[in-house]
């Protein structure tokens, strides 16, 4: 027994990789193992040799296994200090920058457009998007023979048969948020209201859903003045030129009297839009002093107060800055694609400190 014991201690302590350990193992305690072997022989010893030997036996078999167990977790202490001697990291250094992407950039101009009105004191109303065909249409003086109101051109909600409640649409412009904010705030007020409208549409330079900015400003003393003074302001900013020219055209909306289309000087050159100069010029957005049935549906008297009303689409002014030609690359380009028209992550404007691209 000593003899086996010295002879398996001492390959144990000489082996240098877990693969030596394992033939050792097999050589010893294996099912044709030298010690596995020994152990057949018990049975053919006399009852006082088995106890004896089989007990030397399983004390060696013990001693063995726990040399072996020991070598193996030595050699794996040796292998993790050698790995830790040649390889380090420092942990001091600062972490590699990931660029982890950026707003849309339909919500980036959003914010633009945001920060820009809140510096002239227009807060922000926002309401649904499902709208009450009342707060779509009715209170905005739209009338029911209206082509906005068939449903070629307006998504309107199914309703089970027998359903008697009003009818529903996808609202079609954010008008209806600023009958809420009249009903909830009252006058004097001022507030944009930008958001997502939908309207049966698609082609080049329009889309089933897109965005919307709609403004509103009501007073004892608000005209048209004030109106264009507001609206080039806006321009003169969002544009970044120091000069735009509007021109206001005489056109019909129901929920504005007077109304007026809104037009900016431009030009082109080498088909690259310049806002502020040139001969050409652009249709941006829709105006006009509020219809005085819109104040009532309100909750305002008009014979107190006037006001005006605004709205342009987000999307449109959008391709406009950033030369962009196609009001679908917003929704079904790639961001490389995007990228090429300045919306690189990481460009995002932030409202409480200004703009900033």
């Amino acid at each position: 027994m000593d003899a086996l014991k010295g002879k398996y201690l001492a390959g144990i302590a000489d082996a240098t990789d877990e693969a030596a350990l394992e033939g050792i193992r097999l050589a010893a305690l294996g099912k044709k193992g030298e010690i596995s072997l020994k152990m057949r022989e018990l049975g053919q010893m006399s009852p006082e040799q088995r106890q004896t030997t089989g007990a030397a036996l399983n004390r060696l078999k013990d001693e063995i296994d726990a040399a072996l167990r020991a070598r193996k977790a030595g050699l794996a202490d040796a292998a993790l200090d050698a790995r830790l001697r040649n390889e380090w990291l420092d942990v001091t250094l600062p972490a590699r920058p990931r660029r982890v992407g950026t707003i849309h950039p339909v919500s980036q101009v959003t914010e633009e457009v945001t920060a820009i009105f809140a510096d002239m004191g227009f807060a922000v109303a926002e309401g649904p998007q499902v709208e009450s065909d009342w707060y779509n249409f009715d209170a905005l003086n739209i009338a029911p023979e209206h082509p906005a109101r068939q449903e070629h051109d307006t998504f309107f909600m199914a309703r089970d048969p027998g359903d008697l409640r009003p009818p529903h649409v996808l609202r079609t412009h954010t008008s209806p948020v600023q009958i809420r904010a009249m009903q909830t705030q009252g006058a004097p007020i001022r507030v944009i209201a930008p958001g997502r409208v939908y309207r049966m549409d698609m082609d080049q330079t329009h889309a089933p859903m897109f965005h919307q900015v709609e403004g509103m400003a009501i007073g004892r003393d608000i005209s048209m003045a004030n109106l264009k003074w507001v609206l080039e302001e806006f321009c003169r900013a969002y544009f970044e030129v120091p000069n735009v020219e509007l021109r206001f055209r005489a056109s019909h909306f129901p929920f504005t009297e007077p109304s007026a289309e809104v037009d900016i000087r431009c030009s082109w050159e080498g088909g690259q839009l310049k806002i502020g100069e040139g001969d050409s010029w652009m249709e941006i957005l829709g105006s006009g002093m509020m219809h005085p049935k819109v104040l009532a549906a309100g909750g305002i008297d008009p014979d107190q107060y006037q006001g005006f009303a605004f709205g342009m689409g987000i999307d449109r002014i959008a391709m406009l800055k950033y030369g962009i030609p196609d009001l679908r690359a917003f929704f079904e380009s790639d961001l490389r694609w995007l990228k090429h028209y300045g919306f690189a992550a990481l460009d995002i404007p932030t409202v409480p400190g200004g703009l900033s691209r």
